[in-house]
C-alpha cells in the first residue's frame, strides 16, 4: 500500500533542534577538557604569582627596615666617636617641570625633553650621575626636584602610575600588565619590584623608568610660591632635597 500525503509530510518534517546547534553542541563537549584543563592552568598560575609578589614584598621591607637600621647605627657610633655621620649621596631624583614654553631657549627645551618633560606638571624619576646633574643645572629655572622617600615613590607608582605598551599609556590595573613586559629578562613581574628598582636605584632601573609613562600631576594645593624665584630665595624652582617629599604630596 503505497504511503499517504500526511505520512510523506510527517517523515520529512524538521528535527525540533537546528542542526547547527547540535555541531556546537557537539563542539562544546569535544572541547571542554581542554577548556577546563586550561583554567586549571590559569589559576595555578595567578596563585603562584599571588604567592611569589607577596614573598618578594615582604623581602624588600626586610631589606628596607635593614638600609633604616644600618644608617641609624653609623650615625649611632659616629656620634660616640665624636664624629658626624653624613648619609650617601642619594642616587634618585624625583624632577617635576613647574614652568611652560614661553621663551625657552633651543638648550634648555632639549634638555627638558630628554628629562622626558614636554608639559607642566609632567614628572619623572632621574638617575643622578655627573651627566644628569649637568641637565639638571640647564635646566633649573623650568624645574624644581629632590629625593624621593620610598613612601613617596610607592605612592607615585600605585596612586599615578600609567606604562607604556605599544606607543599607548596604560594604567596599572594588576600585576599582569608589568609581567608581561618585563618579566622576561629584567626579572620584574610585580609593582613591589618596580618601587624596588626605582627607590634603590636597582640593576634594572633605566628599564623600569623608561617603562613607567611620566607622571602627570595637578598644581600643588595651596598653588605655587613664586616659580621665578629660586627654592632658597622662598621661590619653587630648584633643588629642594627632601623638601620634594612634601610637595609631591600635595600634588598627587
Amino acid at each position: 500500500m503505497a504511503p499517504t500525503a500526511k505520512a510523506v509530510a510527517k517523515d520529512k518534517k524538521l528535527p525540533a533542534v537546528p542542526e547547527s546547534k547540535l555541531k556546537d553542541g557537539k563542539r562544546r563537549l569535544a572541547t571542554r577538557g581542554k577548556l577546563i584543563l586550561r583554567k586549571r592552568i590559569i589559576k595555578s598560575k595567578v596563585a603562584l604569582r599571588r604567592r611569589q609578589n607577596l614573598d618578594r614584598a615582604e623581602r624588600y621591607t626586610r631589606t628596607y627596615l635593614k638600609l633604616q637600621k644600618d644608617v641609624i647605627e653609623k650615625a649611632r657610633e659616629a656620634k660616640k666617636a665624636g664624629n658626624i655621620y653624613i648619609p650617601a649621596y642619594p642616587k634618585v631624583a624625583f624632577v617635576v617641570r613647574i614652568r611652560g614654553i614661553n621663551k625657552v631657549a633651543p638648550k634648555v627645551k632639549k634638555v627638558l625633553r630628554l628629562l622626558r618633560l614636554r608639559q607642566i606638571g609632567n614628572a619623572s624619576f632621574v638617575k643622578l650621575n655627573k651627566a644628569s646633574l649637568n641637565m639638571l643645572r640647564i635646566a633649573q629655572p623650568y624645574i624644581t626636584y629632590g629625593y624621593p622617600t620610598l613612601k613617596t615613590v610607592r605612592d607615585l607608582i600605585y596612586k599615578r602610575g600609567f606604562v607604556k605598551h605599544a606607543g599607548k599609556r596604560i594604567p596599572i590595573t594588576d600585576n599582569f600588565v608589568i609581567e608581561r613586559k618585563l618579566k622576561k629578562g629584567y626579572n620584574v613581574q610585580c609593582v613591589e619590584d618596580m618601587v624596588y628598582q626605582i627607590y634603590t636605584c636597582g640593576r634594572v632601573f633605566k628599564q623600569v623608568n623608561n617603562f613607567l609613562w611620566p607622571f602627570k600631576l595637578n598644581t600643588p594645593t595651596g598653588g605655587w610660591r613664586k616659580k621665578n624665584n629660586h627654592f632658597v630665595e622662598g621661590g619653587d624652582f630648584g633643588n629642594r632635597e627632601d623638601k620634594i617629599n612634601e610637595l609631591v604630596q600635595r600634588m598627587i
